[in-house]
């Protein structure tokens, strides 16, 4: 037993090198390996939104796809994947590739609610073992292109790298009337539930 109370078996790999889930796995006191998986998640969201998956079932999709590439690999591991989509009516969001785009997404959500569809699936020997989507939701303020001009130049490049353009533990909260839903799941990453399956899976044994 390890001092974190966390077995030795199986090692735990996260699909996935987002500092933010990096960071938020760390924070948790957990002892992993974080790899690329090196999925094309625009073409996979395509097909999926082609094929008629809502986006539940396209977040989940795209979550075991990254876990089952790592998995193949190291079947010995449990391992981890996870995927966020941004749903506002019936547009579907993604990362903001510059300023025009960033600023375009702010003025599409803001004085709106919309959803942030996260995914976490676990992997061990190439089988499924457990799942789970959290849907936190999200009220943004009315805002004046003035504010959204100010934002942007506060946040710089930040803006970039969150689907949505904001980051709620940073600058971004200032966005928003209201928030509902586990702050983990929000920033990525529904981590009470995963803990929980950890626990469950003898991976904590706290």
């Amino acid at each position: 037993m390890s001092v974190l109370l966390q077995a030795d078996t199986p090692p735990l790999v996260l699909a996935s090198t987002s500092a933010t889930r990096i960071g938020l796995l760390r924070a948790a006191g957990l002892a992993f390996e974080a790899v690329a998986p090196g999925v094309d998640e625009a073409a996979i969201k395509e097909s999926a939104r082609a094929d008629g998956l809502d986006p539940a079932e396209c977040a989940l999709l795209l979550a075991e796809l990254k876990a089952r590439r790592i998995s193949e690999r190291l079947p010995a591991a449990l391992v981890i994947g996870a995927d966020q989509l941004l749903v506002c009516g019936e547009r579907w969001f993604d990362k903001p590739d510059g300023q025009a785009a960033a600023r375009e997404q702010l003025r599409a959500l803001a004085g709106q609610r919309h959803t942030l569809v996260t995914a976490v699936v676990c992997l061990r020997g190439g089988v499924r073992v457990w799942q789970h989507v959290a849907m936190p939701r999200l009220a943004m303020r009315a805002l004046a292109d003035a504010a959204i001009e100010a934002y942007l130049d506060a946040a710089g490049a930040a803006v970039t790298q969150s689907v949505g353009a904001y980051q709620v533990e940073g600058l971004g909260i200032r966005l928003f009337a209201a928030i509902e839903g586990e702050h983990a799941a929000i920033l990525g990453l529904p981590l009470l539930p995963l803990l929980g399956f950890l626990r469950q899976h003898g991976v904590l044994l706290d």
